[in-house]
């Protein structure tokens, strides 16, 4: 006879230190993510930066970051997470520092970059650091704290970016990531203990040069593509070069004994569902905030501040989502709320893609609301499925693999639904009775179009407008694509009999040695 199911005790003081430290270094470096895109109006003023220098201030962050988790995951299971969280947050707080004192365009993007090398070793090192130190009855919510942090934390952070822009100008922007690493790093240093993978292989060093390269390649010909035509040899031959690197990867890895990263996970239904909805949620999520902060303070004519009050209404139901996630999952399992919180971005995109600059607030609010909800309901179980598929001595490459489907989503959500408002805004502006110097300033950016003013910045108002319901739909589609392969992969699996069951549970290395459950149906 079963035993009635034990209550989970709360965590102890130790852990509930260790969370919130790992939650403030998480915050900080999602923040970072999104809370310039509040300030991009000034940056353009300011700096005299085009659309695509503008996407590059923003992606070159997202790039290194996300071209870099994987070896930064496999360093912290090498040599201590504790060891990572401190050199990540030391550089992020450097770079930072660095970053408020230039008003260089390319001197922003390379700063970013740095950021994006500290953020790197950061975020893997918060959730691992946590899925080790929690006992099992206690990591799902954990785990649904740190996943509520990791979404409402970029709009935190675009709150607060407001606020300073209320009284300062962008670069206290960066002074509020010296602030956040600084504390972060404190309590690091006070509260976190350090932990490690038992067994030490060698680092993968030939996989992490491989994906780099692939992950550059094709996030930087993407985010080029708006400049070049996407058409253009060079956009189409770095895109096929990425794919290409990227698939050598694979053949790579799978060759390796310790790889960086095993394809063969993906072998397991749960750890495919949730990588591949992670990267399509946060395409929408960080592409839609790198959009929306234009339209609210450009074609709106919002102030910073405003703008980012606007967006409190999806982090209001973003968080209680998340935190009720996991009870939903208890009671009906991942597949059901997993894939509703799919849907509701779909749907909330949708609704988006109405706006025009004289939108009531409501109806804005009617797609934020649905936006904030299913990204709660959908980030959690998405984390969990795939921690849970990982060992504990694996923990750092399962947290970078969730932390890379993130970042690399967001990267190119930002490329990709930036690229369709770009490309559409310079089809859709026809300035033909304008000096040409004028009629190219305004077709690099509405900031630039809105600074020269008249008819010019009317049209390139509605020619924004354009591409910004363009790129919703684009994001609309991507939710759909995701709640389907959710669906598919998660739907009930067929009986098998014993000895199969245990042939598709573990996995033998070269070695000979059982690792943890690479397959399942």
């Amino acid at each position: 006879m079963s035993s009635p199911a034990v209550k989970a005790a709360p965590p102890e003081p130790r852990h509930r230190s260790v969370l919130a430290v790992t939650c403030l270094a998480l915050g900080a470096v999602v923040a970072a993510m999104a809370s310039l895109n509040v300030a991009l109006p000034d940056l353009a003023r300011q700096t005299h930066a085009t659309q695509t220098d503008l996407s590059w201030i923003i992606d070159a962050y997202s790039l290194v970051f996300a071209s870099l988790l994987l070896p930064a995951g496999a360093l912290g299971d090498r040599f201590g997470r504790r060891r990572a969280l401190i050199t990540g947050l030391t550089v992020f707080g450097g770079a930072s520092v660095a970053a408020a004192f230039t008003t260089s365009p390319s001197a922003l993007i390379v700063l970013r970059g740095v950021l994006g090398l500290g953020a790197a070793l950061v975020m893997p090192a918060t959730l691992s650091t946590i899925t080790t130190t929690f006992p099992r009855e206690q990591r799902a919510r954990a785990v649904s704290v740190w996943a509520a942090v990791a979404g409402a934390s970029a709009i935190v952070g675009v709150f607060v970016t407001g606020l300073l822009l209320e009284q300062w100008s962008w670069q206290s922007v960066f002074w509020f990531n010296v602030v956040l690493s600084v504390v972060a790093l404190a309590g690091t240093l006070r509260f976190v203990p350090e932990s490690a993978a038992k067994e030490r292989p060698r680092l993968d060093v030939g996989g992490a040069l491989i994906a780099v390269v692939g992950l550059v390649a094709l996030v930087y010909s993407v985010i080029e593509a708006p400049t070049r035509g996407w058409a253009d040899p060079l956009t189409l031959g770095g895109i096929a070069l990425g794919l290409v690197v990227l698939a050598g990867f694979v053949g790579y890895e799978l060759r390796r004994a310790h790889p960086l990263l095993d394809p063969r996970l993906f072998r397991n239904r749960q750890f495919a569902a949730g990588s591949l909805s992670i990267t399509l949620q946060f395409f929408v999520f960080f592409g839609f905030i790198f959009v929306m902060m234009q339209y609210l303070q450009l074609a709106r004519g919002d102030s910073a501040l405003v703008a980012a009050t606007t967006m409190i209404p999806m982090a209001a139901t973003l968080g209680p989502a998340s935190r009720l996630s996991p009870r939903l999952v208890s009671r009906f399992g991942n597949r059901a709320p997993w894939t509703v919180g799919l849907v509701a971005v779909t749907a909330a995109m949708v609704v988006l893609s109405r706006l025009d600059a004289d939108s009531s607030f409501w109806l804005i609010v009617a797609g934020l609301v649905p936006l904030g909800a299913g990204m709660g309901l959908a980030m959690t179980p998405g984390t969990t499925a795939i921690t849970d598929a990982l060992p504990s001595a694996l923990q750092n490459v399962g947290s970078a693999v969730n932390d890379l489907s993130r970042e690399l989503g967001g990267a190119l959500g930002i490329a990709v639904l930036g690229s369709m408002l770009s490309a559409t805004y310079r089809d859709n502006l026809h300035l033909t009775h304008v000096p040409a110097p004028v009629a190219e300033a305004a077709r690099s950016s509405l900031g630039a179009a809105h600074a020269i003013g008249g008819p010019v910045a009317e049209q390139a108002r509605d020619a924004f407008l354009d591409g910004m319901r363009f790129a919703f739909l684009g994001g609309a589609v991507t939710a759909a694509l995701a709640a389907v392969v959710v669906a598919l992969l998660l739907r009930p699996a067929r009986r098998t009999s014993a000895p199969e069951a245990d042939r598709q549970d573990t996995r033998t290395t070269a070695e000979g040695r059982e690792t943890a459950p690479y397959a399942n149906s």
